[in-house]
C-alpha cells in the first residue's frame, strides 16, 4: 500500500515536470485554435490523475514486476531513446523497422516474426503518416537519395 503512494506520489511529480516542460513550447506565427502544447498538456493532466489516483486509492496487495521486468522496460526505453536520435540522420523506415522489430522480439521472442513486424509495422505506419495524415516524413537517409 505505501509503495503505490510513493510511486504515486513520484508519477505526480513526473507528470508536473512534464506539464512545466510543456509550457515552453513555443508557439508559431500562424493562428491555430488548439496550439502545439494542448497535447502535451492533455498527456501531463492524465498522467497526474492517474498518479493521484493511485496516491489516494492503493492497492491492497500491490504485486510489482520481477528485477527482469524493469531490465525489459529499461532496455525498451533506451531503444526508444535511441530511434527518436536516429529519426533524423537515418530517415523513417530503417529505424522504425528496427526499433518495431526489437520490441517485438521482447514482447515474443521469435527472431522471424520480429523482423516481419518491424519491417510490417515501418512500412504501414510510413504509408499512414505520410499519405493518409500528410506529415513530411523522410523515408530513408538524404545521404542515399539525395
Amino acid at each position: 500500500m505505501a509503495s503505490d503512494r510513493i510511486f504515486g506520489l513520484v508519477m505526480a511529480l513526473v507528470a508536473l515536470a512534464y506539464i512545466a516542460g510543456a509550457t515552453q513550447i513555443q508557439t508559431s506565427f500562424l493562428p491555430d485554435p488548439v496550439g502545439p502544447k494542448a497535447f502535451p498538456f492533455g498527456v501531463g493532466i492524465l498522467g497526474a490523475l492517474c498518479a493521484l489516483f493511485m496516491v489516494f486509492k492503493p492497492d491492497a496487495e500491490p504485486e510489482w514486476p520481477t528485477l527482469s521486468t524493469f531490465g525489459a522496460i529499461a532496455a525498451a526505453a533506451f531503444v526508444l531513446v535511441l530511434y527518436a536520435y536516429a529519426l533524423k540522420p537515418l530517415g523513417f523506415l530503417i529505424p522504425t523497422a528496427i526499433t518495431a522489430a526489437i520490441l517485438s522480439y521482447q514482447i515474443s521472442p521469435r527472431p522471424k516474426y520480429a523482423a516481419l513486424a518491424g519491417l510490417g509495422l515501418s512500412c504501414g505506419l510510413f504509408i499512414v503518416f505520410k499519405f493518409a495524415l500528410g506529415l513530411g516524413l523522410v523515408a530513408f537517409p538524404k545521404m542515399i537519395f539525395g
